[in-house]
């Protein structure tokens, strides 16, 4: 896809070939209802054989029940519609009987049991035996067969805990060639990997296509699309809006993304409000000489010697590859919540302030929202009323005791201020898009009136839509006087939202650079850098 916008008619939405010739898969008029709301409506679906197929939307749009209903998570009968696959009528009462005709669906949350090896999770289920016993010698070279194939170099007695997440999604992939897969369906599968890893899974992809696999990728990174898919489909708001050729002239990013969210983005960035208020001489934040070593192994600085400030109303970013020390900087500083502690100070408006747990650092004005929204952001089982009240229950009680109403009083303000699409205020968070999730982790600390905010990936597992919602959140909280750090590992979001980015390798600042002279290659090349040798001054090295 080019990034230069182009009009001019396209495909007719879901259009399906109509004689069916190079079809493997057609999803007609499916119809999904929740209780009290409506995930799909009338969504058709057309996949060639041996194409990799992308599905794309907002968060929320329905990718991820459409694919549910698929492979049996949502059994027949449970919607309307008829799902063809090879040309007969499909209809799944449960996942193992889509597999059994070849369709695996890989979900986001990957299905694996950390506590056994890559070959038993790969025969999960599944076990090669005789006469009624495991044969482990067969499962063991099978496993061994199907890791070469997809390029994993891990032994297969391995323990998964023991291998990162990339190589976990690999080990997910081999899985399901272990049960003869015909259509392989990958949910957000980059949205936890790196780089790297994210490269070697597209890679896969091309190869097992070329071995005449088809696969259905939903994403929201409009780049993968590109890199792999040959044609995309587009949701929104439960409805299939339009089938598109990737290698097409007219299929550009802005194309794609006007289908996603039903109007253009001129820009993908909100353009920026200034702050008015009084410009103090003091940092709102500042962290002098900050160094923590690894909760474990104690001979290790995972943060050393970092020193930044951020001042009031300004946008800072902090940028680093994987193992940088951005977040362990971030989680440490508010409350010390990660590592442990060896030296340096934290202030705020000249004035040290202790932030050695979390609670002082919230009664000190700091607020950190976490990468990790799932695990550390959210109690998903609780309400969205709950969850956004959480770190201000003191001040929403009377007597000790929460007043109800005026929690949920706070909570219907926030969901419309922060466009938080929910049935209710009293649905579980859980139940909503990560687009959802995210702006109630926000809104959460919104409510606590924090002068600094930490935002740690703030858009992450995020589509293009929400994003820039949440982007002009954190434009709205700058012009209000917030002075606000931003991690990110997306360079492009630190350039088009931040007034400096600082840079991280190893532990160590490497750079600190003005708005201005910032671009991707420059800040490349600091975060690429060998950090200046423990002990030096920490703003050696910056950008002038």
């Amino acid at each position: 896809m080019s990034p230069e916008p182009a009009d001019g008619p396209g495909p007719t939405p879901g259009a399906v070939p109509e004689d069916g010739s190079g079809t493997v898969l057609e999803m007609r008029s499916i119809v999904k209802r929740f209780t009290g709301v409506t995930a799909l409506a009338d969504v058709t679906l057309s996949v060639r054989r041996g194409e990799i197929h992308a599905l794309c939307g907002e968060n929320g749009a329905g990718k991820s029940t459409l694919m549910k209903v698929l492979s049996g998570v949502h059994p027949h009968g449970s919607y309307e519609g008829k799902v063809l696959f090879d040309g007969e009528e499909c209809r799944f009462k449960d996942i193992r009987a889509s597999e059994r005709r070849g369709i695996v669906i890989i979900h986001q949350e990957l299905a694996l049991v950390p506590h056994l090896s890559i070959a038993e999770n790969i025969f999960l289920g599944n076990e090669p035996s005789r006469r009624g016993v495991i044969d482990w010698d067969q499962a063991l070279s099978g496993a061994a067969r199907l890791l070469r194939r997809v390029g994993l170099d891990e032994h297969p007695r391995t323990r998964v805990s023991d291998i990162g997440v990339g190589k976990q999604q690999l080990v997910e992939i081999a899985k399901a060639l272990a049960k003869d897969v015909k259509l392989l369906i990958l949910d957000e599968p980059t949205a936890a990997l790196n780089d790297e890893d994210s490269a070697q899974l597209l890679r896969l992809m091309k190869e097992l296509q070329e071995q005449g696999i088809t696969s259905i990728i939903i994403s929201h990174k409009l780049n993968e699309i590109s890199e792999v898919a040959d044609s995309v489909t587009v949701l929104r708001d439960g409805r299939s809006v339009e089938t598109l050729d990737v290698h097409a002239p007219e299929t550009t990013e802005e194309r794609v993304i006007r289908g996603m969210v039903g109007r253009d983005l001129g820009s993908r960035f909100p353009e920026r409000t200034p702050y008015e208020g009084p410009r103090d001489s003091e940092p709102a934040l500042e962290i002098r000489d900050w160094t923590v070593r690894h909760p474990v192994d104690h001979h290790r600085r995972v943060v050393d010697g970092v020193s930044l400030t951020v001042r009031r109303g300004e946008i800072v970013g902090l940028a680093g590859l994987m193992g940088a020390g951005r977040t362990e900087l971030a989680m440490s500083v508010f409350g010390r919540s990660y590592g442990r502690y060896e030296r340096g100070t934290v202030h705020k408006d000249g004035h040290e302030i202790r932030t050695r747990t979390v609670p002082e650092a919230v009664a000190r004005g700091l607020a950190y929202v976490t990468e990790d929204r799932k695990r550390y952001g959210l109690d998903l089982g609780d309400t969205v009323a709950r969850n956004i009240s959480l770190s201000s229950l003191p001040g929403l009680a009377r007597g000790g005791i929460v007043d109800a109403h005026r929690e949920r009083q706070v909570a219907e303000e926030y969901r419309r201020v922060m466009n938080i699409k929910t049935p209710d205020v009293l649905e579980p968070v859980g139940r909503l898009s990560g687009g959802n999730q995210q702006k109630i982790v926000l809104s959460k600390w919104v409510l606590a009136g924090p002068d600094v905010l930490i935002l740690d990936e703030p858009t992450r597992g995020v589509d293009v839509g929400a994003k820039f919602e949440i982007y002009g959140v954190i434009d709205r909280l700058a012009a209000e006087g917030k002075a606000i750090l931003m991690i990110s590992s997306e360079l492009p979001e630190l350039l088009g939202m931040c007034d400096r980015v600082y840079t991280m390798a190893a532990g160590r600042l490497t750079g600190e650079v003005a708005r201005a002279d910032a671009s991707q290659e420059v800040l490349m090349r600091h975060m690429t850098r060998v950090p200046s040798a423990a002990g030096t001054d920490p703003s050696e090295g910056h950008h002038p």
